[in-house]
């Protein structure tokens, strides 16, 4: 019997439209390529710094890595759940992404931190994005990635503490780049 080739069952969740179910997938496809390409980014950021707190930013983005990893599993199993074939290759992420590569090689920990803090911030933005049109139509979807959100949120905020001064003041602050931003953190 040959392979089917669609990408889409005949099925999704009870409760919700083939159409509805088809649409959240879709959506959540384009956030599991946002997240692998976080889970690669940050990976490569944990293999890139250098200086003082080597060890640990190192070690500080290691949990962080694991737990967006755990995000890739779960978006992926929903989106099948929802009746969808997740494509999580590399060549598909490339090719549907809509941001460039992660700009920061070999640097110091400030450095890699306040370019991650816009990667953090371009991620979120377009994941409660995402957020408002799914939360319209599944609930359950919904609650996925606002628990989501808020870790990454909380993950943030541990990269701005390394980055903010006495007064509350990032220094980064206004930078719209990772490599201006990187620059200014040294």
């Amino acid at each position: 019997m040959p392979a089917k080739k669609t990408s889409h069952a005949g099925y999704t969740v009870p409760g919700m439209s083939l159409q509805d179910g088809h649409k959240v997938a879709t959506l959540l496809q384009s956030r599991l390529h946002a997240l692998n390409d976080m889970q690669l980014t940050l990976k490569h950021a944990h293999w890139n710094v250098v200086g003082r707190d080597f060890i640990s930013v190192h070690e500080m983005l290691d949990p962080q890595i694991d737990l967006v990893r755990a995000m890739i599993d779960e978006t992926a199993e929903r989106i099948a759940t929802l009746g969808v074939s997740p494509n999580g290759l590399p060549g598909a992420l490339v090719a549907e992404r809509t941001w460039d590569d992660y700009a920061i090689g070999r640097a110091h920990t400030s450095a890699h931190m306040a370019a991650l803090d816009l990667v953090y911030t371009g991620f979120l933005k377009s994941h409660r994005e995402t957020l408002e049109q799914v939360g319209e139509l599944d609930p359950i979807t919904e609650d996925m990635v606002i628990n989501q959100c808020s870790q990454l949120e909380l993950f943030q905020w541990f990269l701005r503490a390394h980055l903010e001064d006495d007064d509350g003041d990032l220094a980064n602050a206004g930078k719209k780049t990772e490599r201006s931003a990187a620059k200014s953190a040294k």
